[in-house]
C-alpha cells in the first residue's frame, strides 16, 4: 500500500505533518477528517522501510497496544528513566512491528528537537487528537506520567465498552446470518427437486411454492446481475454513510432505532462526559476541550451539538443553557453540568454522568441480547414457515387429489 505525507490543520489552527498508508490521496483525506484535521497537502511520500512488508500490512495497532504503551511510558517516566530510553525499552518490548516503527520514528524526531505531542500528531491514524493533545498539556505541565494513566483509562474504558456491545450482538448476528446461508442453501438445491416432483402433477401450486420457484429460477439465471447489484447498493450504500447528509442520516437511524438507539445513545453521553471530565480536569482550555470532545464523540448529531455549544461558550455563555438549548442532552446531564458550574466541580459532574451512564450502558448491553431474541425467535419462526408452507403444501395437495 503506498504512502502520502500530508500537511493539515487542526481545528485550533495547529499545522500537522505525517504520513498515512492508504490506496489513494481521497481514503487519506478521510482519515485526517476522521481525526479531526483539515488536509492542506495530501501527495506520496516516501514509504517505511520494513523487513517484513507482508507482515506490516496485517500487523495493526490494536486499542490494547496503545493501553500497554501509555501505562508503560507513564511506568518509566516516574521511575525517572530518560525520556529516549524509555522509547527504546518500549520499541523492544512491543510485539506490534508497526507499533516499533512508529516508536523509532517519534525518537528520531524527539531527537531532532520536537516535542513529544509533535512526533505524535504525526501518525493521526493511531495517535488521536484526544491523545495529542493531552500529551501536550502533560508536557507543559510537567504532569505527563499522570497524562499517560489516564489516557490509558481511558482508552482502557472505549475499548471494554466496545467488547461489551460486540459480545452482546454477536449471537443476534450468527442468528441472521444462519438464517440467510440456511435460506440460500434451501432455495438453490433443496427446492428444485420439489419443483420437478410438482411439474409432473397437475395440481395448482399455492402462493408460497410459485414463490420458491420463482426465486430459484432468478437466482440460477441472473445470479451474476443479482451479485453486481447486491454488490453495487453495497458500494452506494456505504459512499453514501460518507457524504455529510448520509453519514448524519446514518447517525440520526442509529439514534431511532428500536433496542439499540438507547444503547447507542447511553454509550456516546458516556464518551462525552468521560472525555470532556478528562480533558478539563488535565487543564485544556474550554474550546479547545469541546473541538476535541466534537471529533471523538463518533455521533455527527450529537458532535454539531457541541459545535454549537462551542460557539456559545466563545460568546462568553456557560455550558447549561446551550446544552438545553439543543435539544439532544438529556435533562439530567444538563442539570448536573448546570450544577458542576455553579459549585466549580464541573469535572467531578461529569465523571458521575459518565459513571452513571456507564452503568445504564452495560446494563443495556446485558439485556441487549435478552431483548432481541423475541424479535430473532419471530424471523427464524416467519423464515421456517414459509418454506415449510411452500414446500409441503402441493403434498398435501397431491393426496387430497389422490384420494378422489
Amino acid at each position: 500500500m503506498p504512502t502520502y505525507s500530508y500537511k493539515g490543520r487542526t481545528q485550533a489552527g495547529e499545522v500537522v505533518n505525517g504520513a498515512i498508508d492508504a490506496p489513494t490521496p481521497e481514503a487519506v483525506a478521510e482519515q485526517l477528517f476522521s481525526k479531526g484535521f483539515i488536509p492542506i497537502k495530501i501527495e506520496p511520500g516516501e514509504k517505511l522501510k520494513s523487513s517484513s512488508e507482508g507482515i506490516q500490512l496485517f500487523d495493526r495497532i490494536r486499542p490494547e497496544d496503545l493501553i500497554v504503551f501509555s501505562r508503560q511510558l507513564a511506568t518509566l517516566v516516574t521511575s525517572g528513566i530518560s525520556f529516549l530510553r524509555s522509547l527504546d525499552t518500549l520499541s523492544e518490548q512491543t510485539k506490534s512491528k508497526r507499533l516499533r516503527k512508529i516508536i523509532e520514528a517519534i525518537r528520531k524526531d524527539i531527537e531532532g528537537g520536537h516535542s513529544f505531542s509533535d512526533a505524535l500528531s504525526k501518525f493521526p491514524a493511531v495517535f488521536s487528537p484526544l491523545y495529542v493533545s493531552m500529551v501536550k498539556v502533560g508536557e507543559e505541565g510537567g504532569v505527563l506520567d499522570d497524562i499517560l494513566d489516564r489516557l490509558a483509562s481511558l482508552l482502557e474504558h472505549e475499548a471494554t465498552t466496545k467488547a461489551r456491545i460486540k459480545a452482546a450482538t454477536r449471537y443476534p448476528v450468527i442468528v441472521l446470518v444462519s438464517i440467510a446461508i440456511a435460506f440460500v442453501i434451501l432455495t438453490t438445491f433443496v427446492v428444485p427437486k420439489f419443483a420437478a416432483m410438482y411439474a409432473a402433477s397437475k395440481v395448482t401450486l399455492p402462493l408460497p411454492t410459485r414463490i420458491l420457484i420463482f426465486i430459484n429460477k432468478s437466482i440460477r439465471a441472473y445470479w451474476p446481475f443479482i451479485a453486481v447489484a447486491v454488490a453495487g447498493i453495497i458500494f452506494a450504500i456505504r459512499g453514501y454513510t460518507k457524504t455529510p447528509s448520509g453519514r448524519w442520516n446514518l447517525d440520526k437511524l442509529k439514534l431511532r432505532t428500536p433496542i439499540i438507539g438507547p444503547v447507542v445513545e447511553k454509550t456516546v453521553m458516556s464518551r462525552f462526559a468521560r472525555i470532556f471530565s478528562t480533558l478539563y480536569r488535565s487543564g485544556i482550555p474550554m474550546l479547545h476541550t469541546l473541538d476535541v470532545v466534537s471529533g471523538t464523540l463518533g455521533n455527527v448529531i450529537i458532535a454539531r451539538a457541541v459545535e454549537v455549544i462551542k460557539e456559545s461558550v466563545r460568546e462568553g455563555k456557560g455550558l447549561s443553557q446551550p446544552m438545553a438549548g439543543t435539544m439532544v442532552f438529556p435533562p439530567m446531564v444538563t442539570q448536573m453540568v448546570a450544577v458542576g458550574e455553579e459549585t466549580g466541580a464541573l469535572d467531578d459532574m461529569l465523571t458521575k454522568v459518565s459513571d452513571y451512564y456507564d452503568r445504564e450502558v452495560e446494563y443495556a448491553i446485558k439485556n441487549l441480547s435478552t431483548t432481541l431474541e423475541p424479535v430473532l425467535l419471530f424471523l427464524l419462526a416467519g423464515v421456517i414457515l414459509f418454506l415449510a408452507l411452500g414446500m409441503f403444501l402441493p403434498i398435501w395437495d397431491m393426496i387430497h387429489v389422490m384420494k378422489r
